[in-house]
């Protein structure tokens, strides 16, 4: 009598408590593929992993694959007693499937679901999806020479309505100015979603830009961090970047060059004038205070009355006019 032999069969359930997604990206390293064919198990049909193994291999190949969180159980091959006449008779549908040799939890090559695609679809306006570090970049550079554009315009109408003292107008241009920064702030609020499902985070994450102190360096943590290389609970990763938004992300280094420079002749421009205006004003009270010594010595060096003879003069007696 032979001995029985047993499979693993696997029919998409999980063990509670779980994530889809995390059970999909340990069985991807597990079985040494992409998820796009761990996919391909989770159809909702038994699928038989492995096949004629004695009870002691079941258990064994059953424990690695309960830690990646599947529900897969042990089942009995079903004994099928043939003849020599059968087997020549009888030829099979479908050829056997191929395993791979360096690895005994190859998975099965049958088509069993949907092939899911290697990138997923951009959407730009939409919280839903990933986008990687330059394209989120290069799409807020878009969102920035957009506002710029628009706020020309709408700088250029406004003195047009001003110039008229049209108190309407001024109103229109004002009401249209706040929807034009709710748009873009909602939309920016979007890149900056995606950007955190990207790296493997919740898109709520994004209220600490709100928080003080946190929020004047948390986008720079945004632009930093790199994302999954491969799918996450969030979907497949984004395509390769296009040229155009590699030139789109290499404007913003233009972009903070100007910045830095500008900033940096403004301040020594404003050094300069204030230097110049100390300066100005040192030397008007320099001359100021020469002038003040000037007038002070004149007064100094002016004669001093002969006090000798002004005494004499007053003590000479009053002539008699009678003796003359």
């Amino acid at each position: 009598m032979s001995e029985n032999r047993y499979k693993i069969v696997f029919d998409g359930a999980l063990l509670p408590g779980v994530e889809l997604t995390t059970a999909k990206l340990k069985l991807a390293e597990l079985f040494k593929t992409d998820v796009a064919a761990i996919e391909r198990l989770f159809s909702g049909r038994p699928v038989a992993l492995k096949r004629d193994l004695s009870q002691s291999d079941a258990q064994t190949y059953l424990q690695a694959l309960t830690k990646t969180g599947i529900a897969a159980r042990i089942e009995s091959e079903t004994q099928v007693e043939l003849n020599l006449s059968d087997v020549h008779e009888h030829t099979p549908v479908h050829p056997p499937l191929s395993t791979d040799p360096e690895s005994p939890y190859a998975p099965p090559r049958a088509a069993v679901g949907e092939a899911l695609p290697e990138f997923a679809t951009l959407k730009p306006f939409s919280f839903e999806g990933r986008i990687g570090r330059l394209r989120y970049l290069a799409w807020t550079m878009v969102l920035m020479l957009v506002t710029l554009g628009i706020g020309a315009v709408l700088g250029v109408f406004g003195l047009a309505l001003i110039s008229t003292d049209s108190s309407a107008g001024l109103i229109l241009g004002g009401l249209l100015a706040f929807i034009l920064i709710v748009v873009l702030g909602f939309v920016s609020i979007q890149f900056s979603v995606q950007r955190l499902h990207d790296i493997g985070w919740s898109g709520w994450l994004w209220l600490l830009t709100l928080v003080p102190f946190v929020g004047s360096f948390f986008p720079f943590v945004m632009m930093i961090m790199p994302g999954n290389n491969t799918a996450n609970r969030y979907g497949a990763p984004p395509p390769p970047n296009s040229t155009a938004v590699k030139v789109l992300s290499a404007l913003w280094l233009v972009f903070v060059a100007i910045l830095f420079i500008g900033g940096l002749t403004g301040g020594l421009t404003a050094i300069q004038s204030e230097y110049e205006s100390a300066a100005e004003s040192r030397y008007e009270s320099d001359s100021a205070t020469l002038e003040e010594i000037e007038d002070q010595t004149a007064v100094e060096a002016e004669p001093a009355p002969n006090s000798a003879d002004d005494a004499a003069e007053e003590a000479r007696p009053p002539v008699d006019s009678a003796k003359e």
